[in-house]
């Protein structure tokens, strides 16, 4: 295995010793004392083509080069994202390895490795399905765009609630570039730079790592004696080498291949945090310790490669886009986030009461996933643009879960397997799209657009016979397959009207789609299975239906820009995911209608010169509409025969009363949707004052979100009243350096960002104050 702390330092100087600046400016220099005022253009490729962000009739967000710099100094993973702009969330139950986003509402708490997700991630016009490639370390990036609301036409499936897009710094033909690094609290590090370099008349290389790691900093407090700094720690390095190459005026070739590996601790869970009848955080929560008795690691390796190929063929040009991703992983955590049982002495289980042991590991011990996009697209500047295309997805992917004996069981030694899942599935799909836009006339244009999607997916699993634990609560499945298959169309319309050239409206009506999902987590599944009831769940398609307008503002000769959306959508066959209730199942189910609406703005103000002010807020309003709908409660459920089992309160009506071994049944109709804050806000301020050819510079960032449930159900306790975050930076920086001083989570908020409930009353709980020191160089 490679030593990363060796290969770091020779990237270090490679780069000529580098540390550095913002992303999109990298490669560039600026004289502060001659800083121009106003705020200046921004350039997406919402549509992938160059367009201004005035001019796009899409609720789209940039998160701006300072503050991606600024939130991820400390070492953060790309969650650091979430409440940033408008209407985004972003939280994981497995840490580093698998971000769950949520856009205005629309998410999957679904937390196997093969969940599908209806925000997708898109690195480089390259879709990241699987959980674990959406892990991958945001470094060296030219932007990142949020697009908002369906975008089913140009990038296909799996985007009813839209996309995080990300465009990493292309080579160039000027040698250049760029490298910081960060020590903070923790002995955390975080090294990042890039180089780019010329290697002939029409060849140029860029090289980019970013390396990350802390120190074990949360204290394991058993009674059997206290292990200082157990858990918290990691090391994580990504690398990315890209060759462009033109052989000639009109044919261009970018090759890229990149890699991951992260080695560290998985998600701490926290038993009892929160007391029954009560909203909050108790007495027990510590974030400096922990009581687990089980284990807590994990791994995660991937890597790819690329070629992007552009051939302008004068009236068009055409886009080929091939990439192969691989990637394995592995977590074990102790998910009862305690020690011992309560059928122990009272001194040997704890915090609080803990009814049972309960300590997996989730791996996937091979993913290949393989996408192919052909596109034509027009150049020119006439009234009339246009593209076209086909895409093709492929994906085999591996999952094995195992649940270990903590305590010993009879069967098996303390610390050895006692339930063995593998999990088997092959997806592909394919599309045909479409996207016209036409301008009628200098301020009126209308854009339309249609894509063909066919999916299909086969899932195989099997429970080894061997492993029984205990027998009256399960017994073996041997093998159990499901294959889910659609075809469907989406599209979109917009039309935009530019009233001047300071004031853009717009509106769009689109249809996204999910395909058809298998989950198969079958460690827990009923004790007498059968064949409608053998722990695999399949959800069918949805579709959504989105409609939305805008207006899009500049003012004061370029001083402020003001955009502001409204929308409303109605998502039918919801796929949701019932997580919890009293075995930690997973399972699919559809909602007939999960109907949202709500708005969306975004604000820059440049007041006077080095000054620039931001905010963004949004309020989103979601509600499952199924009469008939139910989920499994808290397995913890009061009941007579189980008095001291851990409990939490119920807010829905109960359908079905708890039992021993058994949830409660409660009826969801009318409640939101898990992890969808109706308020999500963000606001940045920075102050420079030039000092000769550089700056001395302030500035502060905050993201707030209200109220969130954790579950398909209501509960008073497994809920969040709200989370605010915020971050302070102050340094000096010059065309070629940058020293700089920071703080993460300056007031140290202490929210819980979700829960498992089918144990006792655990919680996670968000990142701690940080702190540290930065120096960096471009060149």
């Amino acid at each position: 295995m490679f030593n990363r702390a060796h290969l770091l330092l020779a990237t270090t100087a490679l780069l000529g010793g580098g540390i550095a600046m913002p992303a999109a400016a990298q490669d560039t220099t600026q004289n502060y004392a001659d800083a121009p005022e106003g705020l200046g253009d921004i350039i997406v490729t919402a549509q992938r083509r160059e367009e201004n962000i005035q001019d796009v009739p899409i609720s789209v967000t940039v998160i701006d080069d300072g503050t991606l710099e600024a939130i991820t100094a400390s070492g953060q993973d790309i969650r650091a994202l979430s409440g940033r702009v408008p209407s985004l969330l972003i939280e994981s139950s497995f840490g580093r390895t698998f971000p769950r986003f949520y856009i205005r509402g629309l998410g999957n708490t679904d937390f196997d490795f093969n969940a599908s997700q209806p925000v997708s991630l898109v690195y480089d016009d390259v879709v990241l399905e699987n959980p674990i490639l959406k892990g991958f370390p945001v470094f060296d990036m030219q932007q990142v765009e949020v697009l908002r609301g369906p975008q089913g036409t140009l990038f296909g499936r799996n985007t009813p609630a839209g996309i995080v897009k990300f465009d990493t710094v292309k080579p160039g033909y000027d040698f250049g570039g760029y490298g910081q690094v960060s020590y903070g609290r923790f002995n955390a590090v975080n090294a990042e730079g890039a180089v780019t370099v010329p290697a002939g008349e029409n060849v140029s290389l860029r090289v980019s790592a970013l390396y990350q790691r802390q120190d074990d900093w949360v204290d394991n407090v058993l009674p059997s004696g206290t292990t200082e700094d157990a858990f918290g720690g990691y090391e994580d390095f990504a690398f990315r080498l890209q060759a462009l190459i033109q052989p000639s005026d009109d044919f261009e070739v970018l090759l890229t291949g990149q890699f991951r590996d992260l080695d560290g601790t998985a998600r701490l869970f926290r038993a009892n945090n929160f007391t029954r009848g009560e909203p909050a955080l108790n007495e027990n929560f510590d974030r400096d310790s922990i009581s687990v008795d089980g284990q807590n690691e994990q791994t995660v390796k991937t890597q790819n490669l690329s070629a992007r190929m552009t051939y302008d063929l004068g009236p068009v040009s055409l886009i080929s886009v091939t990439s192969y991703w691989h990637g394995e992983s592995t977590s074990v955590g102790d998910v009862d986030g305690g020690f011992g049982a309560n059928f122990l002495p009272p001194a040997l289980y704890g915090p609080g009461d803990i009814p049972f042991t309960a300590e997996t590991r989730d791996s996937v011990p091979d993913l290949e996933q393989f996408t192919q996009e052909l596109r034509i697209a027009s150049n020119g500047s006439g009234p009339l643009s246009y593209q076209a295309g086909f895409f093709y997805f492929d994906e085999g992917l591996d999952i094995v879960s195992e649940n270990y004996s903590t305590l010993g069981d009879g069967l098996n030694a303390p610390g050895g397997v006692n339930i063995f899942v593998s999990q088997r599935q092959d997806s592909k799909a394919y599309g045909v799209f479409g996207s016209v836009t036409y301008d009628l006339t200098d301020q009126l244009s209308v854009t339309g657009g249609v894509r063909y999607n066919d999916d299909s997916r086969d899932f195989t699993v099997t429970r080894s016979k061997d492993t029984q634990f205990p027998a009256f609560l399960q017994s073996p499945l041997g093998t159990v397959t499901r294959d889910v298959s659609d075809d469907t169309i989406t599209w979109d319309a917009s039309v935009g009207y530019e009233v001047n050239p300071d004031v853009n409206l717009y509106a769009r009506v689109a249809r996204g789609y999910r395909a058809p999902s298998i989950q198969g987590r079958i460690l827990f599944p009923p004790a007498t299975p059968t064949p409608l009831e053998d722990g695999v769940s399949v959800a069918d398609s949805e579709t959504i239906t989105s409609y939305e307008a805008g207006i899009k503002t500049t003012a004061w000769d370029g001083r402020a820009r003001v955009n502001l959306s409204g929308f409303y959508y109605d998502l039918n066959d919801a796929q949701l995911t019932a997580v919890g209730g009293d075995v930690n199942a997973n399972r699919l189910i559809n909602a007939d209608n999960v109907r949202g609406y709500g708005f969306e703005l975004d604000a820059q103000l440049a007041p006077v010169t080095g000054l620039t002010l931001t905010a963004g807020l949004s309020y989103n309003h979601t509600e499952i509409r199924d009469e008939g709908l139910t989920s499994a409660a808290c397995g913890g459920t009061r009941v007579d025969t189980f008095p001291d089992v851990s409990l939490c309160t119920v807010l829905d009506p109960v359908v079905v009363p708890a039992a021993p071994f058994a949830a409660a049944i409660v009826n969801i109709d009318g409640n939101r949707l898990p992890q969808s804050p109706r308020w999500i806000a963000n606001w940045t301020a920075r102050y420079g004052v030039p000092v000769g050819d550089g700056e001395i510079y302030a500035m502060t960032d905050w993201a707030y979100r209200s109220r969130i449930n954790f579950f398909l159900y209501e509960s008073v306790e497994f809920q969040d009243k709200q989370l605010l975050e915020g971050g302070v930076r102050a340094g000096w920086q010059s065309d070629s350096y940058e020293l700089a001083a920071f703080v993460r989570n300056v007031t140290n908020d202490k929210s819980a960002v979700s829960g498992i409930d089918f144990n006792n009353l655990t919680a996670m709980i968000n990142e701690p104050r940080v702190w540290g020191v930065m120096a960096g160089v471009r060149f």
